[in-house]
């Protein structure tokens, strides 16, 4: 297994088959797709995992977390998590965050990250805000 970064058009296709099956490519673009970092996990020359992870001044914000239905419950998107938490952190990035199914809120518990919002809907899917503080400037 390889992590590294990726271009935003390599995420399409994972994108669409994991999370949008039944949408055209163009509906899986989003906004800020070309400035924004973008991670891969291939195993065999295969991708098999992708996130994207928007920049702001101080914040990371983790968008289109998808794991091909193959490859999924074997801690892909742990070991991509993990090594996206530490390439943040070594950059100085002050907070991590997402909007998390409302079903997937374990599995991001594991990493430090916390429900900082009330439930939401989005096409009728209840999720919440997860945020985690990995890095704390020095105040002096």
């Amino acid at each position: 297994m390889e992590i590294r970064a990726i271009s935003w058009k390599q995420t399409i296709p994972l994108r669409q088959s994991v999370l949008w099956p039944n949408e055209p490519p163009e509906y899986c673009h989003v906004k800020g797709d070309l400035d924004a970092s973008h991670f891969g996990v291939f195993i065999d020359g295969l991708l098999i995992c992708v996130a994207s992870i928007y920049l702001t001044s101080n914040s990371a914000r983790l968008r289109k977390f998808a794991t091909d239905t193959r490859y999924q419950n074997q801690g892909i998107g742990s070991k991509m998590l993990e090594h996206i938490i530490q390439t943040l952190r070594n950059n100085c990035i002050e907070i991590f965050w997402c909007d998390a199914r409302e079903s997937a809120i374990p599995f991001y518990e594991r990493f430090g990250m916390q429900a900082s919002s009330e439930r939401f809907y989005k096409a009728d899917v209840p999720y919440y805000k997860m945020e985690v503080i990995l890095y704390q400037k020095n105040s002096t």
